[in-house]
């Protein structure tokens, strides 16, 4: 289930700082324009490489400690980030929260987003204790510099329940969630983008906990906020359907989930690149539902286009890669087809341990996953072993 996190994220923000020639300036403006509009086609590997030209004129022109420098190495790290390469994006955003604190001290909003920033990239590896210590910072300096109802405080307590949520503490994560959304709709409005935002990760908690009469009308509200804001066929509007059709799917609704997944293909097939990332999440979802209802032939072709593009887009090594693989993997074991099962659960499982680390609950889930099929092939010794690995990484603390 998709969290969102709004706001607080410094992403390709053009701060109103001069660099050291007006040409200068005015080259670095025109190149992060030129990654933002790279980055929402999901063209990956171009963005990174202006994003580092980007850099360089910012270094050239301010030195390495300007802002401006700080900004750019943001700017890269969440590009990394994006391609899933989360210790190369963590290491830019050490660099640039050392550059906003020698520059800015240590309580201004840039700081705190360079903070939210670097817990992400924590996060996005299962490293949740030290992901909820920087969130903690950042929500710190936000509370301290703005007031209690601020937007940016809001954010921030949004980012800080999403560790809670991944570390299954749901009586922590559910009254941030609250109270961000509260201060949300106070200060921006019944159905601003950040509003539908907070709607749908207070409703994915609740999908977490199995509380999906709850979770129902705040997806559906979600839904009905990006297409009163955006349009009915806007690329954002992929991620509440899919959501929303991911909570029909886990209640067996598949009559009600199947439109929604083929609404959300046909808008990234419409409106995104062919081989933008989310075009690959509903290529992939989408096959997940076929799977179930045992709709084997179209579920397999889903699933390697969604791979390809995957692949083509991150990297052969990025976690979704391993995702692709591990349901393919599924597919072919429920027909029984266990060797070709085991070659792909074998892949998805160096894969998540690479990008994720070995403990990560990814890593888990493919485990346990190959433990079922060797168990179905007789090699209850060697499903033990798997078992028991599964089992350490779920009990750590996280």
């Amino acid at each position: 289930m998709r969290r969102v996190i709004s706001g607080l994220v410094s992403f390709l923000l053009i701060l109103p700082i001069s660099l050291s020639t007006h040409a200068q300036g005015k080259e670095w403006k025109r190149l992060n324009g030129e990654v933002m509009s790279l980055y929402r086609q999901g063209h990956y590997d171009q963005a990174v490489a202006t994003a580092r030209r980007a850099l360089q004129v910012a270094e050239k022109a301010g030195g390495p400690d300007h802002l401006d420098v700080a900004m750019s190495l943001n700017n890269l790290a969440e590009l990394y980030r994006a391609q899933g390469q989360n210790e190369l994006a963590r290491s830019l955003h050490a660099r640039a929260l050392i550059i906003r604190e020698g520059t800015l001290g240590p309580e201004h909003p840039l700081v705190a987003a360079s903070l939210n920033n670097l817990a992400e990239s924590y996060l996005a590896q299962g490293q949740d204790e030290q992901a909820g210590a920087f969130f903690r910072r950042a929500l710190a300096v936000t509370e301290k510099v703005f007031s209690s109802d601020h937007r940016l405080v809001a954010t921030s307590m949004n980012s800080l329940a999403m560790v809670y949520d991944s570390q299954g503490l749901y009586a922590q994560a559910e009254p941030l969630y609250q109270r961000s959304l509260a201060i949300l709709e106070k200060t921006l409005g019944s159905n601003h983008p950040d509003v539908a935002r907070g709607l749908n990760n207070l409703a994915s908690l609740y999908y977490s906990q199995g509380r999906h009469a709850q979770a129902e009308p705040l997806y559906q509200r979600a839904l009905a906020i990006w297409e009163k804001v955006l349009s009915p066929n806007h690329p954002d509007i992929t991620h509440s359907l899919n959501n929303l059709a991911a909570l029909y799917y886990a209640q067996g609704k598949y009559e009600q989930a199947e439109p929604l997944y083929k609404r959300a293909l046909e808008i990234g097939e419409n409106a995104l690149d062919p081989n933008h990332p989310d075009l690959a999440t509903s290529l992939n979802n989408l096959a997940e539902l076929y799977r179930a209802q045992g709709k084997y032939e179209q579920a397999e072709l889903l699933y390697k286009r969604s791979r390809a593009i995957w692949e083509k887009s991150l990297s052969p090594y990025h976690s979704e890669v391993a995702t692709s693989l591990n349901n393919l993997g599924l597919l072919y074991d429920a027909q029984g087809k266990y060797d070709q099962a085991e070659l792909l659960y074998s892949r998805s499982l160096a894969i998540w341990e690479k990008a994720l680390g070995p403990s990560h609950p990814d890593v888990a889930t493919s485990l346990e996953n190959r433990a079922t099929l060797y168990r179905k092939t007789d090699r209850k010794a060697e499903a033990e072993l798997l078992e028991q690995r599964a089992l350490i990484i779920r009990s750590l603390k996280r």
